[in-house]
């Protein structure tokens, strides 16, 4: 079992910045690929971006590229989304998961945090 709390959401204008963290604890931390995804009302979770177990390879989705950071310090069992240049179309629901793969679909992971909720104003 892993359990993961997302922190660092909140309303921010159009152009600022955000970090969300995500702690995780339980089973080893440094074996799982990690990934954040994100939910809009009324829309499908979708794929935001994913770090492998060591952190060398990241994986972003296309709308995000260029402006989100993925990133994880395996020893504070910790993994990072930095986030600049938002967009109002980057309001949604964040969630991180887990999974000893990882993948670009939410059916690949099998733990999940509550998620943290981010606002950009127009």
């Amino acid at each position: 079992q892993v359990q993961l709390v997302e922190s660092g959401g909140g309303l921010v204008q159009a152009g600022g910045s955000l970090r969300l963290s995500c702690a995780a604890s339980g089973r080893t931390f440094s074996s799982y690929a990690m990934g954040w995804f994100r939910q809009a009302p009324g829309k499908l979770r979708e794929f935001v971006a994913s770090i492998s177990w060591s952190g060398g390879s990241t994986y972003y989705a296309e709308s995000v590229k260029g402006r989100f950071t993925i990133s994880r310090d395996n020893a504070k069992n910790t993994v990072y989304l930095q986030m600049n240049s938002l967009k109002p179309e980057d309001t949604a629901v964040y969630y991180c998961a887990a999974d000893e793969g990882g993948g670009y679909y939410p059916s690949e992971y099998d733990y999940w945090g509550q998620g943290t909720q981010v606002t950009v104003s127009s």
